[in-house]
């Protein structure tokens, strides 16, 4: 984990410096989140706090979530991780364990706050992983769909081209991260969600 500390260190500073708004959304995950650069003015009117960090795993959700989620005392959270841990090369069956623990570590320490999981997206660079990534997401949502206040955001279908694969418009030149056409994408399909755990939040 030590090699996380330089951008870990750089938000915990935020989190001193600018405390951002307590109750807001919170955006917590991997670079696909980091990378994010328009994501307040793409959900406004509502307020978010981006908390992601690059190449983070689930494992490293949970091992850095003290220190970087619970100082912001989110209102709700909305969560993107578990791609860089199939590159890795884990199990879907150990990724799943640390969306559990992850969901566990939120419960105890913030109480039962609207939690959303953003599917692992079909990225050119992992094609080859299709059949883990689904694994996992069939899995994540079944797990989000029994929690109360969970919502399951399913971006893996849409970001399929008519042949099946994935839309190479939406990706970077790397073919794992997501374009200004991608963010665009996911700015439609998140909108929705996060007015409704802004929602959520205000009726708490």
């Amino acid at each position: 984990m030590e090699w996380y500390e330089p951008e870990v260190q750089k938000l915990e500073k935020l989190n001193t410096t600018a405390p951002p708004p307590a109750g807001a959304v919170l955006f917590y995950g991997s670079s696909s989140l980091r990378l994010w650069t328009t994501l307040s003015e793409d959900m406004a009117p509502w307020t978010v706090v981006n908390r992601a960090f690059g190449g983070s795993t689930l494992a490293a959700c949970v091992h850095f979530f003290d220190r970087l989620v619970t100082p912001c005392a989110p209102g709700s959270i909305v969560l993107y991780a578990g791609d860089n841990d199939l590159g890795d090369g884990r199990a879907p069956d150990e990724i799943v364990r640390s969306l559990r623990t992850l969901l566990a570590r939120i419960d105890t320490t913030l109480g039962s706050i609207p939690v959303a999981y953003i599917s692992i997206k079909p990225s050119p660079a992992r094609w080859n992983l299709r059949d883990r990534i689904q694994r996992v997401n069939n899995a994540a949502r079944a797990m989000m769909e029994q929690r109360p206040s969970g919502q399951y955001i399913d971006v893996y279908a849409s970001m399929l081209g008519p042949d099946g694969r994935p839309r190479a418009e939406l990706f970077d030149t790397d073919g794992l991260h997501l374009n200004a056409r991608g963010y665009q994408a996911w700015t439609h399909m998140l909108r929705p969600y996060v007015a409704m755990l802004a929602g959520a939040r205000q009726e708490q």
